[in-house]
């Protein structure tokens, strides 16, 4: 289903009643509403609400006792602006945000958050539209949301990318360093993505470096998981505080765990079954993509555990290999796709997955031999029931 939002530019919301008084109108425009009362109003109900507090609190990788705190406190927190700044980018991160479910991020998080301006997405146009954004910074400064989707080109002045006659590094500096926190969606606003591998033509950069002076988190991925993006905007309205974050920045909570350690078919790399070849038995059985080229061992990410697509699938449970997306310099790193990587940390011996598998096998055996030769061991202790009567 396609959902098209519509926001409004002027601060004064209009609503009818069914009597068609002005009063409601007017009492609207005048307070702010707490994030509970937005969710009431959208016709979310109670049920649904304590669900979404019951996933986001599970994407925070916070235990579910928290769930009523964080209920509480959505009940009570004012909706904060948020501002969307689109630079070098293809959109997905935007696509994916509209698409998402459980919950429906289109239909919760546009309504946990007051979103002043969004290029992609937003009514107003030109000067109307640059004019919401610069009442945005103006007039909530150090109080507002900034997210940002795609890279930032530094080269030649920063003129490869421009917006309103101001260039993306321009906009971003403006923007996101009078911001409470700037999130950099998506691997491209994170550390530079596609558009900074080599030869990197525009001089392409992520938010952090071109805005050193900013509060960013970085949530990468191609596209990013919007479950993440919800649950750091919580984080946010709960704690007042922004998450821990590792050292690129990323939310430990979403980026604390090898792919490897959490991934499906981890039980095939322990057992050295693998796929050989795209098609093959073991790629129909769902044998590990370590040997054809999988960076699960190398990439932080929790996309095992959130999943994409309402949380159906992801692209190893698909059969396809991780592309290690959510790493700084993926591109170059991480390249080419289908290579695997020549070491792998773990056993000491899996950088070559060839043996890993005889080595399994033979140890296997190892243990029945074991197991067997204690088992007669013991029979040969334990007395008979012959010896028994005799004793007796």
């Amino acid at each position: 289903m396609i959902r098209l939002f519509v926001f409004n530019s002027n601060p004064k919301e209009v609503r009818m009643s069914k009597k068609g008084s002005r009063q409601e109108e007017s009492d609207l425009g005048k307070r702010e509403y707490s994030v509970g009362e937005m969710l009431k109003e959208r016709g979310v109900s109670r049920r649904d609400f304590l669900k979404f507090c019951s996933t986001v609190t599970a994407a925070m990788a916070l235990p579910v006792t928290f769930t009523p705190k964080v209920a509480q406190a959505l009940d009570e927190v004012k909706r904060p602006p948020l501002v969307w700044l689109e630079f070098q980018s293809c959109t997905g991160d935007s696509e994916a945000l509209l698409r998402s479910a459980n919950p429906t991020v289109g239909e919760i998080v546009l309504d946990i958050l007051s979103v002043d301006y969004h290029e992609t997405i937003m009514a107003a146009a030109g000067h109307q539209a640059e004019a919401a954004l610069d009442k945005t910074v103006k007039d909530y400064k150090g109080k507002y949301f900034c997210v940002i989707e795609g890279s930032i080109p530094t080269k030649d002045g920063g003129v490869y990318g421009c917006v309103a006659g101001k260039s993306h590094l321009e906009r971003a500096r403006e923007v996101a360093g009078s911001a409470a926190a700037t999130i950099a969606i998506g691997t491209c606003a994170s550390y530079g993505g596609i558009a900074a591998a080599a030869p990197n033509p525009t001089g392409a950069v992520g938010v952090k470096e071109a805005v050193p002076g900013a509060t960013v988190i970085n949530l990468p991925g191609c596209p990013c998981n919007a479950d993440n993006l919800t649950a750091t905007v919580v984080h946010y309205l709960v704690f007042g505080k922004i998450p821990a974050l590792d050292s690129h920045g990323r939310p430990l909570f979403a980026y604390g765990k090898r792919i490897h350690d959490n991934c499906e078919r981890r039980p095939h790399f322990d057992a050295g079954q693998y796929v050989e070849h795209w098609g093959d038995d073991g790629h129909r059985k769902g044998y590990c993509l370590y040997k054809m080229g999988c960076k699960g061992p190398a990439t932080f990410h929790n996309c095992p555990t959130q999943r994409y697509n309402e949380k159906v699938s992801w692209p190893v449970a698909s059969g396809h290999p991780c592309a290690g997306c959510s790493e700084p310099a993926f591109w170059d790193v991480m390249s080419p796709m289908y290579r695997r990587l020549p070491n792998v940390p773990g056993f000491g011996i899996e950088h070559n997955a060839d043996m890993l598998g005889l080595g399994m096998a033979a140890g296997v055996a190892g243990a029945f031999a074991v197991h067997g030769a204690l088992n007669a061991i013991r029979k040969d202790k334990e007395p008979t029931d012959t010896d028994v009567t005799k004793e007796g």
